[in-house]
């Protein structure tokens, strides 16, 4: 279960907006966090805490390739991400590195900057406290589940391998 603020953001966000490729010489986390969605908006971080969730659109994390994007966002320590839909690359990379996202269309459509939200990933249930309303996303399958508690694809082979 997490709970925190909904930070709004619209369609087509992309992965420069999300760490600007000025910043792009280095793979610090703590760095790109510094500058996580910067250039979408120059605040974000500044109003940010930790916990908060990323509420967008359609086709978020479009553009290029770099897993720099999902490694800001985890690192900015924000709960998920949860959007009508993500760039394919986005989504991969998310899960690889562990970023919980969610797909959820009437979510994205019915919360607002600044709600109050609390997400159960196993029921697969988004409750905007604020409006009282609740919304539904998909679980993901188990072994995804996994991959993102063990906090990315490297670190699940890991343990895979260790056991």
């Amino acid at each position: 279960m997490m709970e925190g603020t909904a930070r709004k953001f619209g369609d087509d966000v992309n992965t420069d907006e999300i760490i600007p490729a000025r910043y792009l010489n280095t793979t610090d986390p703590a760095e790109l966090a510094r500058h996580c969605m910067e250039d979408a908006d120059p605040e974000f971080m500044k109003k940010a805490k930790p916990g908060d969730f990323i509420v967008a659109g359609e086709n978020f994390g479009c553009g290029s390739s770099r897993e720099h994007a999902p490694i800001a966002i985890k690192a900015a320590k924000i709960a998920a991400v949860i959007a009508r839909s993500y760039a394919r690359i986005f989504y991969r990379n998310a899960i690889n590195t562990g970023l919980v996202i969610i797909e959820s269309s009437e979510a994205a459509d019915g919360i607002s900057d600044g709600d109050r939200i609390r997400v159960d990933l196993t029921a697969g249930v988004i409750e905007n406290i604020t409006k009282r309303k609740k919304y539904r996303a998909l679980p993901f399958p188990p072994e995804m589940q996994e991959i993102i508690n063990a906090g990315g694809l490297m670190e699940f082979i890991k343990k895979k391998t260790a056991g």
